[in-house]
């Protein structure tokens, strides 16, 4: 299995496109931890929604730390045998996980 670790600070403009890329995977076996890092704007909240919209996505909430204890913090709830980080404001192309 696959960890997909997204930081999220202030991105609900974007977070669309990069859970779109996600959820449009080929390769199906992988897992997606959100990591909402203190946001102040939707972003947690829709961090919410989408994992109650698919079982392989974790949304988890922390005070502002940064990028890198963002993406720490994933590393660590973390279950897959592999970790991949994807930005927020980014996108994986549909085979990407292959």
């Amino acid at each position: 299995m696959i960890s997909v670790i997204v930081p999220i600070y202030n991105v609900e403009e974007y977070l669309r496109y990069a859970m779109e890329s996600l959820v449009n995977q080929t390769y199906k076996d992988f897992e997606v931890i959100l990591v909402d890092d203190g946001s102040t704007d939707n972003s947690g909240q829709l961090c919410d929604q989408y994992a109650s919209e698919y079982d392989w996505v974790s949304a988890y909430h922390k005070v502002n730390g940064g990028l890198s204890d963002a993406r720490n913090y994933g590393v660590i709830k973390a279950k897959g045998d592999w970790i991949v980080f994807l930005d927020p404001d980014d996108y994986f192309e549909p085979c990407a996980l292959e």
